[in-house]
């Protein structure tokens, strides 16, 4: 019996498995291939795929023949007509301005407050002492006194008491007005007259003045070379300044930086070159250029050392082939007072002074040298210096300078 109904299982499950079999297969033959959702076409046969472009990793398909064209047939482009190119105007280089000097004429007058100093030591000393009531010899002796401390010198002092004394007791003048014009007079007659003019012009034959600039180191000789500079242009002269100071170093660096405010051309050399040469040249540039006035800036010289000397009676000689020199001016320190007369004195020895240049009067100089270097050398103060401004170089002119010595 057991045996009867296993065998009906078997049989049950094998007539299964065969059913499920053939639904399965009927199933593959009917069902269409997956779509992405798109109706199946009639008759339920699906179309071939459309070619597709190979991708990265698959054969490319093989290349189907284009029509080619020849170059002839290309078409090109028009060609652009090129913009005319606009050549630009060159750079203009741009000229620094120029300065414009102050004019020379009154120039003293502009200037008198830079003696203050001077004036307080020589002219308002003179007035209070000759203001007092009784004039008696101690009252000289102080007038005399303050005179020499003045570096007016010992001679000019003595005339002077002596005039003083007897105009004050023929005139019996006491008044303060009285008194500041007797003694403005008796100032300028001391100074005396002189022709105090710079020979700056050109000559006839077209030569231009030749102006020499001398004198130790450290009177401020290049820098009154180029505020000289200035002068001349001021009273409408062409200037070449030469550089024959080439023993200090930037000498010729300053100088030429003078000449370009004013648009005066520099000739220069090497430094530790020879003096003479550069003076020559710079005289040869003046003719050439046409100038008016050549200044020459020469080395400092100490005046104890007699080679040295020498060398700047070698430079007037040399720039003379070209033909004599106008000036040669003689710079010096005010405030060294009556030290200043030695050194005078040798350059006299060594070239012919016309002129000179007594620099530093605004500070603690004394007015007195001026009457001072005129008596001992016979040459005239013809330009003085009153401070450290470029236009602080004036001529000289005795009424004026008395004037701001004495006060209003």
């Amino acid at each position: 019996m057991e045996y009867v109904i296993l065998a009906v299982i078997i049989a049950v499950v094998a007539v299964g498995a065969i059913a499920g079999l053939v639904v399965t297969g009927r199933r593959r033959k009917t069902l269409p291939p997956k779509s992405s959702g798109a109706p199946l076409p009639k008759g339920g046969v699906v179309a071939p795929p459309t070619p597709r472009e190979p991708q990265v990793g698959e054969e490319a398909a093989a290349p189907t023949e284009e029509p080619v064209q020849t170059i002839e047939e290309v078409q090109l482009p028009p060609v652009a007509e090129a913009a005319p190119t606009v050549e630009e105007p060159p750079a203009v280089e741009e000229l620094p301005a120029l300065d414009v000097p102050e004019p020379t004429a009154g120039r003293l007058v502009r200037l008198r407050s830079r003696l203050s100093r001077s004036q307080n030591s020589l002219g308002k000393g003179l007035l209070t002492l000759l203001s007092r009531e009784r004039l008696d010899e101690d009252t000289w002796e102080e007038i005399e006194e303050t005179l020499l401390v003045a570096d007016v010198g010992v001679t000019p002092t003595q005339e002077l008491v002596d005039r003083l004394r007897t105009r004050v007791k023929v005139l019996g003048t006491r008044t303060p007005e009285e008194l500041r014009g007797l003694l403005h007079e008796e100032l300028v007659t001391l100074i005396g007259e002189a022709d105090r003019s710079l020979k700056t012009a050109k000559h006839e034959d077209g030569r231009p003045a030749v102006v020499l600039v001398v004198g130790v180191n450290g009177v401020g000789k290049t820098t009154t070379s180029g505020k000289l500079g200035r002068v001349l242009v001021a009273d409408g002269r062409k200037v070449v300044l030469g550089a024959a100071d080439t023993f200090r170093a930037a000498a010729a660096d300053q100088l030429q930086t003078w000449g370009e405010r004013v648009g005066a051309a520099t000739v220069r050399g090497p430094e530790g070159g020879d003096p003479a040469s550069v003076a020559f040249d710079a005289v040869k540039e003046g003719i050439a250029e046409g100038a008016d006035t050549v200044l020459i800036d020469t080395a400092g010289r100490l005046h104890t050392k007699t080679g040295l000397m020498d060398e700047l009676g070698k430079v007037k000689r040399v720039v003379e082939k070209h033909g004599p020199v106008d000036e040669v001016l003689l710079v010096l320190d005010a405030t060294t007072g009556q030290n200043g007369l030695v050194q005078a004195r040798v350059f006299a020895e060594v070239v012919d002074i016309t002129g000179i240049v007594l620099t530093k009067l605004d500070g603690t100089a004394k007015g007195g040298i001026v009457i001072a270097v005129q008596r001992e050398l016979g040459v005239p103060v013809k330009l003085i210096g009153l401070g450290e401004g470029a236009d602080d170089l004036a001529p000289f002119e005795p009424a004026a300078f008395v004037d701001a010595l004495i006060g209003d």
